[in-house]
């Protein structure tokens, strides 16, 4: 099994860099695993408690867990991820996401290339590097559309946790990668190289582990 971690920082394209490639390999070959489903859960706390938690820090991750599922896949087993709801800064009680075993597996997430363990679960390490104003705009698109949220929070957010985990933690993890993506989902040549190395180890002409 192949296990592909693409890290970047928020509104990078590091979604767009995974589709794309699932796009060409087809979907039935290709597991795909988000880091943010496995925010740690904080339903045990306030509203007011989960939203004062810095989620930007890679510590906000139960990345225990999706280590434990990636070794179940390793194993021919399925597992199955929580569901994150941002709105409520909790995990669903009703919903997980099944992970089915197969030849290839591609995880995007802030923090993929920022903890030491779960690098080394991966056999290709990409970073996805894209302009911050571009990446800013992107975030304050999807905050207001897909989490309800206002621009004063996504504001005060940025300036207070974003911004500085990036430069702490995002940034720095961008070494250990083994291709940069410049422009994220833009980079056609970035994820032409991607699928290309990919089919190479589903064509058998490999030399991963």
């Amino acid at each position: 099994m192949l296990i592909i971690g693409i890290a970047g920082g928020t509104g990078s394209g590091k979604t767009t860099v995974a589709r794309s490639v699932i796009d060409r390999l087809g979907s039935d070959k290709v597991t795909f695993i988000s880091q943010d489903n496995y925010y740690k859960d904080h339903s045990y706390l306030s509203m007011a408690e989960r939203g004062a938690i810095n989620y930007d820090h890679p510590l906000a991750f139960d990345n225990d867990l999706l280590i434990e599922h990636l070794n179940c896949l390793k194993t021919g087993q399925a597992a199955f991820a929580p569901v994150y709801d941002f709105t409520i800064h909790a995990r669903s009680t009703e919903k997980t996401v099944r992970l089915a075993p197969n030849n290839i597996v591609i995880l995007e997430g802030l923090h993929v290339l920022s903890d030491e363990k779960l690098r080394e679960q991966l056999n290709i390490k990409v970073f996805v590097d894209t302009d911050p104003d571009v990446r800013i705009l992107r975030r304050v698109l999807r905050d207001i559309e897909e989490r309800g949220r206002t621009i004063r929070s996504i504001h005060t957010q940025y300036l207070t946790t974003v911004k500085p985990m990036h430069e702490a933690f995002i940034e720095p993890s961008k070494k250990y990668a083994d291709l940069i993506i410049p422009e994220g989902g833009q980079n056609q040549v970035g994820i032409e190289l991607l699928s290309v190395l990919t089919e190479k180890y589903l064509s058998g002409d490999h030399q991963w582990n």
